[in-house]
């Protein structure tokens, strides 16, 4: 790239000697005999060479230096002078020139003049950069990697530090992490309710299943990024007791209160919706849809209630595997949709979105009088069928679902001795 050249002096021998010596060297050099003109230019244009007469009409060409220095530092400054002296020299490095040549000069004079002055600009500038990396690397801020981790990586950290950071963590945190938890992903229910309860007369089943779970979805993602206890999420541990980092009683002691916690928060959420009328949105057909939802899922078999929650956790498990593989938020979101979506559109079992589902239809029917879907039976949603019929094998399906397929199934790829 072409070096550019500014001459300043009052003096056309000076600019037309130095335009002739610099235009042989290669440089694209613009001249004038106005200081006014001069530092226009330099705030207009980039020069890689500035060259200053000291001493011109009306101007002190130290202060000409010192404007052209604070418009331009990225230029290499030579003072040019007709009355050498050494504390004017003095003066003009102090003002920002890095080269000073009186008059008359010789063009190796000024061309020498000029070479020392790049140098020196160019040994600043590594100086300068040289104290930058110095302080950031004494500051010892982490420079996180945007590079995701890879599945092996995944199984180590899940065995070796997730597991065994949620058995160590004191009582009270999981306590209180459980019930956001739970709170989390009951907000996920009644944001995919209000969203749906009418939306497949308009757009199709298909449709409204797709939106309720790309909606749902945000109650794992505050789980994840906000950072909670799930008890489906927390299936993985499985994985830290195979691995022999945590015992299985200690694994069984954190699931059990996460997942007591996780009613709690869920039941926090069905009281704020319910005694929120919101539900009587649409003429209180959201109100209808939250009480078809949670009699839709009493009524199911053991078996269809158990292998729905199959599927549903070996689809969480893995959006919160792909969650840990992601070292940048946006990734994590991207990692938690998919699965996430996938599940409630396909219509599996989540133990802790039926916390909510199932106890809002029953607070809803029992208790404001929300009639029951056409021809379903009367005694069937109440609590004990929300335990017997539901709770208990989607629980078990959950468990088999992230435990076994998700948390046993990578330990054994990537972390169980293999027999030589």
């Amino acid at each position: 790239m072409t070096q550019r050249m500014l001459v300043i002096d009052d003096e056309d021998v000076v600019l037309d000697s130095c335009r002739k010596i610099f235009t042989n060297e290669g440089i694209d050099v613009v001249t004038t005999n106005s200081p006014e003109e001069g530092l226009k230019l330099v705030k207009d244009s980039n020069f890689d060479i500035v060259l200053c007469d000291w001493k011109m009409p009306g101007f002190d060409g130290m202060d000409v230096v010192e404007e052209i220095y604070k418009r331009s530092p990225e230029s290499a400054i030579v003072m040019i002078s007709g009355y050498p002296s050494v504390e004017r020299a003095t003066e003009a490095m102090k003002r920002g020139a890095l080269d000073y040549v009186p008059k008359p000069f010789t063009p190796e004079e000024i061309t020498q003049a000029v070479q020392r002055a790049l140098k020196k600009k160019i040994e600043l500038e590594k100086e300068a950069l040289n104290k930058v990396e110095k302080i950031v690397k004494n500051l010892k801020f982490p420079v996180p990697s945007a590079e995701d981790k890879a599945p092996p990586t995944i199984a180590e950290t899940v065995a070796q530090s997730v597991g065994v950071k949620k058995v160590t963590s004191p009582w009270l945190s999981v306590i209180i992490l459980g019930i956001l938890a739970g709170a989390y992903i009951g907000f996920g229910g009644v944001l995919a309710t209000s969203v749906t309860f009418d939306l497949s007369k308009f757009l199709g089943i298909g449709f409204s299943k797709f939106m309720a779970g790309a909606v749902f979805s945000v109650g794992l993602m505050l789980v994840v990024i906000a950072g909670a206890e799930l008890f489906t999420g927390n299936n993985l541990m499985i994985t830290s007791t195979l691995a022999g980092e945590i015992t299985f009683g200690k694994m069984l002691s954190r699931w059990t209160i996460v997942y007591i916690t996780n009613f709690i928060g869920s039941i926090i959420i069905v009281l704020l919706f319910f005694y929120s009328d919101l539900w009587k949105a649409g003429g209180g057909a959201l109100g209808a849809k939250a009480v078809a939802i949670a009699y839709g899922k009493v009524k199911l078999t053991f078996l269809e209630a158990l292998t729905r929650a199959i599927g549903c956790n070996w689809l969480v498990c893995l959006a919160v595997w792909m969650a840990l593989a992601s070292k940048q938020t946006i990734g994590k979101i991207f990692a938690i949709f998919f699965p996430i979506m996938a599940f409630v559109a396909i219509g599996f079992e989540h133990v802790v979105a039926n916390m909510y589902f199932i106890p809002m239809g029953i607070f809803l029917h029992n208790l404001a009088g929300v009639p029951l879907p056409k021809g379903a039976d009367p005694n069937l949603l109440n609590w004990g069928s929300f335990i017997v019929k539901n709770l208990i094998p989607v629980t078990i399906g959950n468990i088999i679902g992230g435990g076994l397929f998700v948390g046993m199934g990578y330990w054994s790829a990537y972390l169980a001795p293999k027999k030589s």
